[in-house]
């Protein structure tokens, strides 16, 4: 079928609804338009489902929703669970607050006993009540940073993590089989009577916090510090303004601008709180109050972006693969202060997340554990663990600002990762050493390390061809040298093999499939290429190490330029 056919199948289905149809209409005439919207379907991806809100089979509508929900709630009751349940939360974005009504009503009239929550909540919440509600699955409604126009959903199983591939693909062919026709509905009314769909609230939200302050490590503390804090305009602003004002920081400066819900992010329409742009206002509120620290988190409150004043007064924005490191460090310091640091201490993180995490968290007799990127894959270990008792979790994170320490969220929780990070700069204040302090401590110890990442997008169907391009350009080109240093190993996590070039032998990776490579040098730098699973991209991370800041520098460009002018030449 042609994307022209499928085109003029939704305006002929008696299953689509008259404004969808009207939407299309109105692109009759622009056949590029109705390609892109018709030309595949939006897909499942990691963890979920995210794109461009409208009409069409590669969009994010009513109807997709319901489909996707509808085979959610036929793989939920093939489930062995006894109590077939689910858990919905939403954020502020545009059709957030009605996708989660669809797909409660859908997921009631299939027999799951849903519970809803009765306005925005965070990502982590979600995953915590998953758990707490002990449901079968959760939902959260969210395009996390992307741009206003995005929406989508994550899919949650019943440990508080999203879907891992192999539950998802299962997923995914039972989506695939669910016809307009065949998807059920009740009203959002018959159901709230029926007490299939259930509202939940405060209640809730207060256990959540509880758990969230228990995560203190230091109590006890001069709190004399002055925080500016962005919720840009999400999930964020009351939950974590709560657990700071319950907790004790006095000297929070809020970005007026930003903390009511607005789905187009008027103040920042890339709410993205790994982009220095996102700070312009709260850098604004920064300056005026001579903030020592400065949060943002993104619309769903899962990642936390940390600036910090220099000694020039300006603020710099931290990365993941700095911030993470800093918490390792300061949580096991602390637990090795209080003599408390568990029998068999585990630090998790991903195969793109540099490597300065790793030695900090050895310096303290922590194991570091690889995961594939996405903190599905951390939130599996973490269940694991759990089960077995043979490690004892201390955190997670990734380098794309997601942390979690808490045993309640199986996933990035930025609300509980807040309070920590006030509480750690606090800590320094005390001991008349800031942030950036202890980061070059960390530095001057293990080595200086350099990370960048360059993100390429490519829409549409030409776009995808050539991210396809590329990955098989550096999967089948023999590359022993880059930057006159030897390639030391090749990792490709899709055929799971680990080629060591210099001692010309064969490893498996470890780590379940995905489409990724790794490429390592024998200096210790390396770079990773891997197309996104939920947007038009292909990303590139590099890390380099070296002795100090102008030899990691001056190599990490060398690096990014030789691999980029390469993939420009494909």
């Amino acid at each position: 079928m042609t994307y022209l056919d499928r085109y003029n199948e939704w305006l002929n289905s008696p299953y689509i609804d008259d404004d969808i149809k009207d939407e299309l209409r109105e692109i009759s005439e622009n056949k590029e338009e109705i390609k892109d919207r018709f030309y595949k379907d939006l897909e499942f991806g990691t963890g979920g489902m995210r794109g461009v809100i409208g009409a069409g089979t590669n969009r994010i509508n009513k109807h997709i929703v319901a489909r996707a929900i509808q085979g959610l709630a036929n793989f939920i009751n093939k489930s062995e669970h006894n109590l077939k349940s689910c858990v919905i939360a939403h954020d502020s974005r545009h059709k957030s607050e009605d996708f989660s009504v669809m797909a409660a009503r859908v997921l009631a009239a299939s027999g799951v006993k849903t519970y809803l929550f009765n306005g925005i909540r965070s990502t982590p919440e979600l995953s915590f009540a998953v758990r707490e509600l002990g449901c079968t699955a959760g939902i959260v409604f969210t395009a996390s940073h992307n741009p206003p126009e995005y929406n989508g959903f994550k899919v949650y199983w019943d440990y508080g993590c999203q879907m891992l591939p192999e539950m998802a693909e299962e997923l995914i062919g039972m989506i695939e089989q669910v016809s307009f026709n065949a998807i059920n509905t009740i009203s959002y009314e018959e159901a709230l009577k029926q007490g299939n769909i259930v509202l939940i609230g405060q209640e809730l939200d207060d256990m959540f916090i509880s758990n969230v302050k228990a995560m203190r490590l230091r109590v006890n503390l001069d709190k004399d510090i002055k925080i500016v804090y962005t919720p840009l305009n999400g999930t964020g602003n009351v939950p974590v303004r709560r657990v700071l004002r319950e907790c004790g920081y006095e000297k929070i400066y809020l970005v007026e601008e930003q903390l009511e819900p607005d789905p187009d992010f008027t103040t920042a329409r890339y709410p993205n709180p790994e982009d220095e742009k996102a700070f312009e206002l709260a850098y604004k509120k920064a300056r005026e109050v001579d903030a020592d620290l400065v949060i943002a988190n993104d619309p769903d409150s899962d990642r936390l972006g940390l600036s910090v004043k220099t000694k020039s007064g300006e603020y710099k924005l931290l990365g993941g693969n700095q911030v993470g490191p800093l918490f390792i460090n300061y949580i096991l310091s602390t637990l090795k202060d209080k003599n408390a640091i568990p029998a068999n201490p585990l630090v998790i993180k991903t195969i793109v997340t540099s490597e300065l995490g790793r030695k900090v968290a050895e310096e303290f007799g922590a194991e570091c554990l690889d995961t594939l990127t996405g903190f599905k894959y951390i939130g599996e270990k973490m269940e694991l663990f759990a089960k077995n008792g043979e490690k004892d979790f201390i955190m997670g994170y990734e380098e794309s600002i997601g942390y979690t320490m808490g045993p309640f969220v199986r996933d990035k929780d930025a609300v509980t990762m807040t309070l920590i990070a006030c509480e750690m700069a606090a800590y320094y204040n005390m001991l008349d050493s800031d942030l950036m302090n202890e980061l070059q401590n960390l530095y001057n110890r293990h080595g200086y390390f350099v990370d960048s990442l360059k993100s390429l997008t490519m829409e549409g169907k030409e776009g995808g061809e050539k991210i396809i391009q590329i990955m098989e350009y550096f999967r089948n080109t023999n590359i022993d040298k880059i930057c006159e240093c030897n390639v030391e190993t090749i990792s490709d996590y899709q055929t799971g093999v680990t080629k060591n070039l210099i001692q010309n032998s064969i490893t498996s990776t470890g780590l379940p499939e995905s489409n990724v490579l790794k490429f390592i040098l024998d200096n210790g730098s390396w770079f990773v290429l891997r197309p996104s699973g939920t947007e038009p991209k292909i990303k590139i991370y590099f890390s380099v190490v070296g002795k100090d800041h102008d030899t990691a520098e001056n190599f990490s460009n060398s690096l990014i330029n030789e691999v980029m002018d390469t993939i420009s030449q494909i």
